[in-house]
């Protein structure tokens, strides 16, 4: 008989770090889902997402978006996307008696999508793969032999969805126990890659070592299909809930890159509009000229485009959902929603990813972007890792005293030391990593 994930057992608000006060009786106007999302949208980390890169360069004039807004943007389309699945979920299963667990699925998505890039490092991807290769290529590399394989694996494989569960779920210094004391749903659900960093594909993983036993027992109490590696390795099948989140986030980043990359005129107005086009047929193309003949400003055209584009998309992802329940709560779904959709549509998105990948990730302000990050992180982790590993030494000390107090710069393993600085790395903003870097070169020096 094949194995399946249970709707009832996936929709949990148990509280991570929490369980002993759990009361699933309890009553109130805000779900613990919606309070997760609240939780979220008032700290600390969710807040500096505001100065980090998404693609472009923080804005002088013209304001793209930054972690912040895609993050916000993201969780408006995964909560339609996921209100959407609801509503034919409540049909499917008319009758049962847990039918309400469905009704929370908008604002576990919502709150998820809100989280998803918390662990994200300062200055985009290209943070994320200075710190990978600081270990695989870098001065880093000289600590290989005295890190086990699962260490070593986790830092040369660094991902920000990995740290973003531990940014959630670690008891930093001077804090509760469970960290942000999620729900377990809302956790399961930001992890679109739940298996361990020896099986990382494109550096993409789910937990950090430090993490495992934790979301092992997110994965336990949820019912995820355990679904072993090859070498024993920790994996399982994704909580169904990620698809949404993931679709939601691709959708959000291809459209609204080019969205950004039309007002900064990489791209013109005229590729802009045959791109989204393409997602509709020609009837449909013929009204959405009419509209656009009503305005002349080529952001509002856009802008309208946008919004069809982005429609349309959570419609097709919300159909390949429902029509591939069976797969996904088996753990045998292949691929994300967006592999899914109807042929116009995939196609359209392929042409959009195909002109992301000509004309913006490769343009000139955004390679520079990279190659900045990549010279100032890797400077910080040269300089931090040294005083973590040397903290005898007078450099190392004062260097030390810049640590937030939180990070276990004292930690009784060189793993922990080390974690405590990516911890602090990651958590900079794209300005303060820059002025940390400027002061240390002597840069930036202010009078008291």
């Amino acid at each position: 008989m094949e194995m399946k994930m249970q709707w009832p057992r996936l929709i949990s608000d148990k509280r991570f770090g929490l369980e002993d006060y759990h009361d699933p009786r309890k009553n109130g106007i805000r779900t613990d889902f919606r309070r997760d999302y609240d939780r979220l949208v008032f700290s600390s980390p969710f807040r500096r997402l505001q100065n980090k890169t998404q693609v472009f360069p923080l804005p002088g004039s013209i304001f793209v978006h930054n972690r912040l807004t895609h993050s916000m943007e993201v969780a408006c389309v995964g909560k339609s996307m996921a209100d959407e699945i609801a509503t034919g979920l409540r049909a499917r299963y008319a009758g049962a008696d847990w039918l309400e667990a469905f009704n929370h699925i908008g604002d576990i998505v919502a709150a998820a999508c809100l989280a998803h890039d918390l662990g994200n490092p300062p200055f985009g991807h290209s943070g994320e793969k200075a710190i990978s290769t600081f270990f695989s290529e870098g001065a880093g590399k000289a600590l290989q032999p005295q890190l086990s394989e699962a260490e070593w694996a986790d830092l040369t494989h660094f991902e920000g969805n990995a740290n973003a569960f531990r940014v959630l779920t670690h008891q930093f210094k001077g804090r509760r126990r469970g960290g942000f004391a999620m729900t377990y749903s809302t956790l399961a659900s930001i992890v679109k890659y739940p298996f361990e960093s020896r099986l990382a594909s494109k550096n993409k993983f789910g937990f950090f070592t430090s993490e495992k036993a934790d979301f092992e027992k997110v994965a336990a109490e949820l019912g995820l299909l355990p679904l072993p590696g090859p070498g024993g390795e920790t994996r399982y099948a994704r909580h169904p809930l990620v698809y949404i989140v993931e679709a939601a986030d691709d959708i959000c980043y291809e459209v609204m890159d080019i969205e950004d990359a039309h007002k900064l005129k990489i791209l013109s107005t005229r590729e802009v509009i045959d791109a989204f086009l393409s997602f509709f047929p020609p009837e449909r193309q013929d009204k959405m000229r009419e509209v656009m003949d009503m305005v002349t400003d080529p952001n509002e055209k856009i802008a309208y485009l946008r919004s069809c584009v982005v429609g349309i998309l959570v419609q097709r992802c919300a159909e390949a959902f429902l029509a591939n329940e069976d797969d996904i709560l088996a753990g045998t779904m292949q691929g994300p929603l967006l592999d899914h959709i109807p042929d116009l549509e995939r196609q359209g998105y392929a042409r959009c990813n195909d002109l992301s990948w000509s004309k913006i990730y490769r343009s000139g302000d955004v390679v520079d972007i990279e190659l900045a990050g990549n010279r100032i992180i890797t400077f910080l982790l040269e300089k931090l890792t040294e005083a973590v590993i040397h903290p005898e030494l007078n450099y190392s000390r004062l260097l030390m005293a810049k640590f937030p107090d939180q990070y276990d710069v004292q930690a009784p393993t060189l793993f922990g030391r080390i974690q405590a600085v990516l911890d602090h790395v990651s958590a900079m903003t794209d300005v303060y990593a820059l002025d940390l870097y400027r002061r240390l070169n002597g840069i930036l020096i202010q009078n008291s």
